[in-house]
């Protein structure tokens, strides 16, 4: 089936308010903070460019406007930095090319399912990623390489899963597995915090997805779930058995950054591999252990 359209637009819900990292988040984006030296947005943006995806859509709220600004040209540091002969290598990474960042607003928060549709005019009639930011998901290649390649054989529509201790299932999206092959799993139904005894699985819907455009058709007509929100993984239930439905195993290291401990762990965690820094952090790990 040499027609799938190929994967070239990611839609980023960064509307949310960030209340768990209060007071950081009073005036900046939680998805600006750094581990270490990069803003969470940047690590996801760096993940979608390895996969091939070109348009970064931003679904953002008030208050947003830095998450726009980091990818923006940064005109007075950037020529400071030049006269200073300083390396600008750092900065790569954050420059767009004019017309791949769009913003669109999310005006009421209604849930995730409702920013991913607030999308529905730039995604149009193609297929499209999606990121959650908070998930850092660290891995070589990147899990949404990992999925696009996955995209390439099977198409239709596949979410990202990692494997957890069964006792931790009730926390998460589950999924219903079918016929298992390599990395991919069918996808035959999704239970959202399933109690440990009914879990169909241990494997958790982690944060990235490529999805059919017919997903903004199925939102659009779809009534509030938990919450009153209106839940992405309702819509995606509605549309298994109508196209294919694949999980992707995650090779790689998952952390929740949408929590206090995730980001002290994926800070400690990167440190620690960065060769810049690696042994420093070590040593100062096991001092103040000790």
């Amino acid at each position: 089936m040499s027609s799938r359209k190929p994967i070239k637009k990611a839609v980023f819900p960064v509307a949310g308010l960030g209340t768990r990292f209060l007071p950081a988040t009073k005036a900046i984006p939680k998805e600006m903070l750094p581990v270490i030296d990069r803003p969470l947005i940047q690590y996801a943006v760096d993940e979608a460019r390895e996969a091939g995806i070109e348009q970064m859509i931003f679904v953002t709220g008030r208050g947003k406007t830095a998450i726009v600004e980091h990818f923006d040209i940064a005109y007075e540091l950037e020529s400071t930095m030049s006269e200073r002969g300083k390396d600008m290598g750092i900065l790569e990474a954050t420059r767009a090319t004019p017309g791949d960042i769009i913003t669109v607003r999310q005006q009421v928060p209604m849930g995730l399912g409702h920013a991913i549709w607030c999308a529905r005019a730039i995604v149009g009639d193609d297929p499209f990623a999606i990121f959650l930011p908070d998930e850092l998901m660290i891995g070589s290649p990147g899990c949404m390489k990992q999925m696009v390649d996955a995209y390439n054989e099977v198409g239709g529509n596949l979410i990202s899963v990692i494997e957890v201790p069964k006792e931790e299932v009730f926390s998460y999206g589950v999924i219903d597995p079918g016929a298992e092959s390599g990395a991919l799993t069918e996808v035959k139904g999704l239970v959202e915090k399933p109690a440990v005894e009914d879990a169909p699985s241990n494997k958790i819907v982690s944060g990235r997805y490529i999805l059919q455009p017919e997903v903004m058709r199925t939102l659009e007509n779809q009534g509030k779930g938990a919450g009153g929100e209106i839940q992405l993984t309702d819509a995606m239930a509605r549309m298994i058995g109508d196209q294919p439905f694949h999980a992707v195993t995650f090779e790689g290291k998952r952390y929740d950054c949408g929590s206090k401990l995730g980001f002290i762990e994926a800070t400690l965690a990167l440190a620690l591999e960065r060769e810049d820094m690696g042994q420093d952090v070590r040593a100062l790990a096991q001092r103040l252990l000790g």
